[in-house]
């Protein structure tokens, strides 16, 4: 189907006389997102479930779309008025309390990555992990366990792993790269993708 069948399929049977093709090219881009009836619209004309368009969801909505819940489903599960959650969603500023943070993760069935990524925290984790990776790693455990509450153990194996992958990368690149040119793009691109290697650390724990 083109863009201009799926536009018209919207408007005839959905009710969405605004969509065009343009509109949808658009979503396929991504350089807009459809709103939560259009994305039901169009997984409509597709044969298809919104969750199927989504990938791998991200936030907070695309988790909620994803399981197929309305807005006010959940805000009634973890106990927000209705604007006040979406307002969350809309902004990706989670300010729920620990009791509605548990919940919300219970309903839509998020692991701690998730939780971490949706509640708005996943920048300051990464901040605190680049500062880990290359200072003293001992100095950020319990500013990491705030956002990422894991076991001590757990969160000290990861810390230190990281500390240690990191510093031993840059002494390796330095030593066979021949300069500092190599080590710093190394180096760079670790820390970008230090989340990343976080998460994977703590699921590779012994």
């Amino acid at each position: 189907m083109g863009p201009e069948h799926v536009a018209h399929d919207m408007r005839v049977s959905y009710g969405l006389p605004y969509v065009t093709p343009d509109l949808v090219t658009a979503w396929e881009r991504a350089t807009t997102s459809p709103s939560n009836a259009e994305l039901t619209a169009l997984a409509g004309v597709l044969w298809c479930s919104p969750g199927e368009l989504l990938g791998r969801p991200r936030t907070l909505r695309e988790h909620r779309v994803t399981r197929g819940l309305a807005p006010e489903d959940v805000a009634r599960h973890i106990g927000l008025e209705l604007h006040a959650y979406l307002r969350m969603e809309e902004t990706g500023t989670w300010r729920g309390t620990d009791r509605q943070s548990a919940a919300l993760a219970e309903l839509l069935g998020l692991s701690l990555p998730d939780v971490v990524t949706v509640t708005g925290r996943e920048a300051k984790l990464a901040d605190l992990l680049r500062g880990a990776v290359t200072t003293r790693w001992q100095a950020y455990l319990r500013p990491v366990a705030k956002l990422a509450p894991l076991e001590r153990r757990v969160l000290e194996h990861a810390l230190q792993q990281l500390h240690q992958d990191y510093q031993g990368q840059m002494v390796t690149t330095l030593t066979w790269g021949g300069g500092t040119a190599d080590a710093s793009a190394a180096g760079r691109d670790f820390l970008d993708r230090i989340v990343e290697h976080f998460w994977m650390t703590v699921e590779s724990r012994p």
